[in-house]
């Protein structure tokens, strides 16, 4: 494999297991320096364990590569900071951030907790705001300082985020607000020298195995759906050749590779200043719009899904 990423220094966020541990391990055999961060967390969050994350830094050593540690909470403004300024003290610059950290708290909305929402909220869609906000100030403050840069930020949404999921209305709306974050935030650090794009990872790892029942023993799936599929479109997005690629979503299920197309205005028409006539104009929008997409990504309507008609 060429040095798609020699000399290049990331953070990854959850990279202890699953996915984030492929990207770590590609990027760093693609010539990266690594900060490995990992809280060690179970898959709902509680508990810590400093194992994963100390492997995987021993493996990218054994191969020849350069990884730290990092065991902060990037749900906290503090931990993110610190796990930022860790990677420019260990190796004097960031040019990669991939915020990759998660967990699941799966339930019904009528069965879901205050704490269950609050938990999602704060390691997605915050952990993906606080780990950003610091490398943003990072490398704003440097290109006022002279230096420029082709640096990346890769965020982790979800075909529940971007397509909706049945049990997942916490998971699915942080998960949708990281794609939009990430759209917004391609804009806004573009003139730094900052590219800003998101996958939305279908695969088989320690969140999903779960969900997946026996299948997950599956040899021939394993393989279909292994993480590192994941890590080969992150490796090449943190690399050079994707400085002119941003604001983009993309929808990664084994070697097939897609770009999740956004929200879209489709049909209008003309509002009656009557609420009591409103209801054909509604019907005629519904009859001409396209059905919201299923996990597939296609359109589809079935049980729970929005039809045509009202």
């Amino acid at each position: 494999m060429s040095k798609l990423n020699e000399g290049r220094v990331a953070v990854i966020t959850g990279a202890g297991r699953g996915i984030g541990r492929e990207h770590a391990l590609l990027l760093a055999e693609g010539g990266a320096r690594i900060v490995v961060n990992d809280l060690g967390a179970q898959s709902d969050g509680t508990g810590a364990d400093a194992g994963p994350a100390n492997e995987v830094a021993e493996q990218i050593r054994a191969m020849g590569g350069e990884a730290v540690v990092n065991g902060a909470d990037i749900s906290t403004m503090a931990g993110a900071q610190g796990l930022i300024r860790q990677a420019v003290d260990e190796f004097g610059r960031l040019d990669i951030l991939i915020n990759n950290a998660g967990i699941l708290r799966d339930r019904m909305v009528f069965s879901m907790s205050e704490d269950d929402w609050d938990a999602i909220m704060a390691v997605h869609l915050k952990g993906t705001f606080a780990t950003t906000h610091h490398a943003s100030v990072y490398w704003r403050e440097q290109s006022k300082a002279g230096q420029s840069f082709d640096a990346r930020v890769i965020n982790t949404t979800s075909p529940s985020g971007i397509y909706g999921n049945v049990g997942q209305t916490n998971y699915g709306a942080a998960k949708a607000g990281i794609a939009a974050f990430s759209v917004i935030a391609a804009m806004e650090l573009a003139r730094y020298g900052v590219t800003v794009n998101c996958v939305a990872p279908a695969a088989l790892s320690r969140l999903t195995a779960g969900l997946m029942g026996a299948a997950a023993q599956d040899e021939a799936l394993k393989e279909a759906m292994s993480p590192r599929w994941i890590a080969v479109l992150v490796a090449w997005l943190a690399s050079p050749e994707a400085r002119h690629v941003t604001g983009r979503v993309f929808d990664v299920r084994g070697e097939s590779l897609a770009i999740a197309e956004g929200w879209v205005r489709g049909p209008s028409a003309t509002q009656p200043d009557d609420p009591t006539k409103l209801g054909p104009v509604v019907a005629d929008l519904m009859a001409r719009a396209r059905l919201n997409s299923d996990m597939s990504g296609h359109e589809a309507e079935g049980p729970g899904r929005p039809s045509h008609t009202i």
